[in-house]
């Protein structure tokens, strides 16, 4: 009897105690509104979400775009009385359209009627649609045939391409505007900051190809003169720094310097490109003018170790420059110059950049009784490219592509 008590008190005693248990238990899911559900917040300092993914963008150029006299003959349709160069462009279209942005050197006018080719150019409009359509999105204006139709013909030319949905940048219609054109991409802004050389006169006025313009014409453009380079980079500089303060968060500069038909920069150039690099924030420099190829290489800011990749000519993207018309080759060769980076907004900087290119060369071949020219991209597809398999310049195609491999060297 006494053992059976003593078990009964043990069974009520392990029974209080459990009860005791549960509600130490249940009292805080009470007051916490009877959730099954994990805690899940954090100490304070722990970071609980996903790391910052960096932006992909992939930037590329092209050098002139130029037309002469043959190009304005051939692409007009007399039946409609207007002009199409869409075709010039469709081997490249593929490639351009993929960039993120893309970037064309206009080296002719919009200023209307009459039209021509060297030394004065001037296009029909529809040229301007044509790049528009392969997929460019600013369209550099410096260059040292800018103002070949005047003050008059340069703000028409903007006008045009503004018209167009490009962004311009290389010139303005007024001083109130920027001397950069900023394009936002993927949340990113992006400023193009480009400048031509000017004609040396020996004193304070400005030229282009040797004709002295106006004052006031020569506010609008952006240009530099190797007789006064240092003071004229340190304009360029405090262009890049508006840039910088109005937004950039990446800065291409654009220049077009150098020799013509030189297959190597010369001192000018390499001395340019480098003090860019050290004393303006630039991330790229892409650049046109000899109307050839010129190398590729990185430098770096000397003193932050900062890496840029240069491009110091891209040649001619299309032209009628050719071994028919000036006996030389390397005319008819080019590049789409190819910049892929990956940026953290974060930290507000380039993680990584790395440059490439794809040679171009210019086909010209008679179909109709007229010339017909077309860009061919010197890639995996030259030997089934089916304008080269018809009109028998795969020869020439591959000698272009030799000339190029053993130009655009990048260090």
């Amino acid at each position: 009897m006494e053992n059976a008590k003593r078990k009964n008190r043990f069974a009520a005693l392990l029974i209080m105690t459990l009860i005791a248990v549960g509600c130490l238990v249940a009292l805080p899911l009470l007051f916490s509104g009877c959730s099954n559900e994990v805690n899940q917040s954090v100490s304070p300092g722990l970071d609980n979400q996903k790391p910052e993914a960096t932006v992909d963008l992939s930037i590329f150029a092209v050098g002139d775009v130029m037309v002469h006299n043959p190009q304005i003959a051939c692409q007009y349709d007399a039946s409609t009385g207007t002009y199409d160069y869409t075709n010039n462009y469709k081997y490249v279209k593929d490639y351009i359209s993929q960039a993120d942005l893309a970037l064309c050197n206009v080296e002719t006018t919009f200023a209307g009627k009459p039209y021509s080719g060297y030394p004065a150019f001037c296009a029909p409009d529809e040229l301007a649609d044509a790049l528009k359509d392969t997929g460019f999105d600013v369209a550099i204006t410096s260059n040292n045939h800018m103002m070949d139709r005047g003050g008059a013909g340069m703000k028409r030319t903007l006008e045009v391409l503004r018209a167009k949905g490009f962004d311009t940048a290389g010139s303005r219609l007024n001083n109130q505007e920027k001397r950069y054109s900023m394009t936002e991409v993927k949340g990113v802004k992006i400023a193009v900051v480009p400048y031509t050389y000017e004609t040396s006169t020996g004193g304070d006025s400005t030229a282009l190809n040797g004709n002295v313009i106006s004052s006031e014409n020569a506010e609008l453009i952006n240009s530099f003169n190797y007789d006064t380079i240092d003071t004229d980079l340190a304009e360029v500089q405090k262009t890049c720094e508006e840039a910088r303060t109005a937004g950039a968060e990446i800065v291409v500069l654009y220049y077009h310097w150098g020799e013509e038909y030189q297959t190597s920069p010369n001192k000018w150039q390499k001395y340019i490109a480098q003090q860019s690099v050290n004393n303006m924030d630039v991330d790229i420099i892409f650049a046109s003018h000899p109307h050839v190829l010129q190398g590729m290489e990185y430098l770096k800011n000397q003193a932050t170790g900062k890496t840029v990749p240069v491009f110091y000519s891209m040649g001619n993207f299309i032209s009628n420059q050719r071994t028919e018309t000036l006996n030389n080759r390397y005319t008819e060769e080019g590049m789409i110059a190819k910049v892929n980076l990956k940026y953290m907004k974060s930290e507000g900087k380039i993680t990584d950049i790395t440059m490439s290119a794809i040679p171009t060369w210019v086909e010209k071949y008679n179909s109709g009784g007229r010339p017909i020219y077309e860009i061919i991209p010197l890639d995996e597809n030259l030997q089934t490219n089916e304008t080269l398999s018809s009109s028998g310049n795969l020869s020439r195609a591959e000698t272009a592509l030799e000339d190029a491999n053993g130009i655009l060297k990048a260090d």
